[in-house]
């Protein structure tokens, strides 16, 4: 039987409880993991692997504001990323495309897009803080925490990378396919979004192994 998590337990802001528990065993090399996308109708699932320099005094106030992006406005995230990237001793993005996600599954495909980030990190990381989840494929010690973007500063860090750059790239796809809002809904399901599949059909954008409103075409 699954353990409720207790919510009045969440810090007030992610902070590196975690991450300064294994610098002390001397693991610096800590990544933490999230993704963005996993459940839209249309684009890819973007993820993103962050390590934080261990030993560079006052980073957590450096990255203050930093939230799970889902708690940020577009704006708060814009501002907050290139700092982000600029104190993170590495950082990196990948993703996996519609086609992949319909050929393996939303779960494995996010897996391949955390596996593509880590490979895309410019040092390899010792052990890894995910949010909830593990990584099978991946050989390393792993800690899944529960609401991980709101506990763990690293992991807060890579929400936000991840959903910055899967915006980014979805207001590009607005203008090859028009008419979906892809700038305004980044590939969610909104009213508009679903009445523009009924009007024009799905693109190849969009994810056939999800529920496009009855649409297979």
């Amino acid at each position: 039987m699954r353990v409720k998590f207790d919510l009045t337990t969440l810090p007030p802001a992610p902070n590196l409880t975690f991450e300064q528990a294994l610098w002390r065993q001397g693991i610096r090399h800590v990544a933490g993991l999230d993704e963005a996308g996993r459940g839209a109708l249309a684009g890819p699932v973007y993820a993103a692997g962050v390590i934080l320099p261990p030993d560079s005094d006052g980073i957590a106030q450096c990255l203050v504001g930093v939230r799970d992006s889902k708690q940020l406005s577009p704006q708060q995230r814009e501002r907050l990323a290139p700092i982000i990237q600029s104190w993170a001793l590495a950082w990196s993005i990948g993703s996996a495309e519609a086609a992949e996600v319909d050929q393996l599954g939303i779960a494995s495909a996010s897996r391949l897009a955390f596996c593509r980030a880590l490979e895309g990190l410019r040092m390899p990381a010792e052990h890894l803080l995910l949010d909830y989840f593990r990584l099978p494929e991946v050989e390393l010690a792993q800690t899944a925490l529960v609401k991980g973007d709101q506990r763990s500063l690293s992991i807060a860090c890579a929400s936000i990378l991840a959903k910055t750059a899967r915006d980014a790239y979805m207001c590009v796809q607005e203008e090859q396919y028009p008419g979906y809002g892809f700038a305004q809904n980044k590939g969610y399901g909104t009213a508009k979004h679903r009445a523009a599949l009924e009007l024009l059909g799905p693109c190849s954008l969009h994810r056939r192994s999800f529920h496009l409103g009855g649409l297979s075409s």
